[in-house]
């Protein structure tokens, strides 16, 4: 049976032509190849809506390829082993997610990193344009600052996405950790009690035998150990 493909919601067109500056600013399409007996061209594939920064083009672009095969939604790249999920989540593509997720995105399938949707939500952080852009910026009326909480909301909205699914919270990659890990490295205030709230098992060990307090612990992030002692 086919399975029926949701039309992308539609937006005003004053957010459309604010996604379009940002996605022409921050856009980089990813050079995939996805894993089917007929290799389809770049500007074809389904990943390319999942990795530029276009947002309502890219999920138009999405809704016909899947209306013309629903099996592409949880194709893998043929290089990475990234589904569509994955990679928009790596990107952080908010309305590519939220389109995936509303077709039923299969969230526990892992890449050849064994890493799930979850691990790349929680291993995002600011490229280096964006830390280029908040240094001009700063300066002028603390525009780098807003910038940076702007980034941060939107990465916790992508956390809340997910995590509204029924992904694995302790998925574990090929290094043993999880995304309780990469969060509790990275010092995440707000991410980690997302994490906690859903169960995250701060005494899982990765392959060198560290837990998530151990990290925040050698890092001395105190109000990380603290949330994850009181979990714990």
């Amino acid at each position: 049976t086919r399975q029926n493909i949701a039309a992308p919601r539609e937006r005003s067109s004053r957010s459309q032509e604010r996604a379009g500056r940002e996605g022409e600013l921050t856009s980089h399409l990813f050079p995939a190849v996805i894993a089917s007996p007929q290799r389809l061209n770049h500007g074809d594939c389904v990943f390319g809506a999942c990795l530029s920064g276009r947002f309502d083009n890219d999920v138009r672009k999405l809704y016909h390829v899947l209306k013309a095969d629903p099996a592409k939604l949880n194709v893998q790249d043929e290089g990475t082993g990234d589904t569509p999920l994955i990679a928009a989540c790596r990107r952080g593509n908010l309305k590519v997610v939220q389109y995936l997720l509303d077709n039923h995105a299969d969230v526990h399938l892992t890449n050849k990193k064994q890493r799930t949707c979850l691990h790349y939500v929680s291993k995002r952080t600011f490229t280096a344009l964006d830390y280029l852009m908040i240094i001009i910026l700063m300066p002028i009326l603390l525009l780098g600052f807003f910038i940076m909480e702007d980034k941060k909301r939107k990465n916790e909205k992508l956390m809340k996405m997910i995590l509204s699914s029924s992904v694995d919270i302790n998925a574990k990659d090929y290094k043993g950790n999880t995304s309780l890990h990469y969060l509790s490295h990275k010092k995440s205030h707000r991410l980690v009690p997302l994490l906690l709230e859903k169960q995250a098992d701060a005494g899982v060990k990765n392959n060198l035998g560290y837990t998530a307090l151990d990290i925040a612990n050698k890092k001395k992030f105190l109000k990380i150990v603290t949330m994850l002692k009181k979990a714990g």
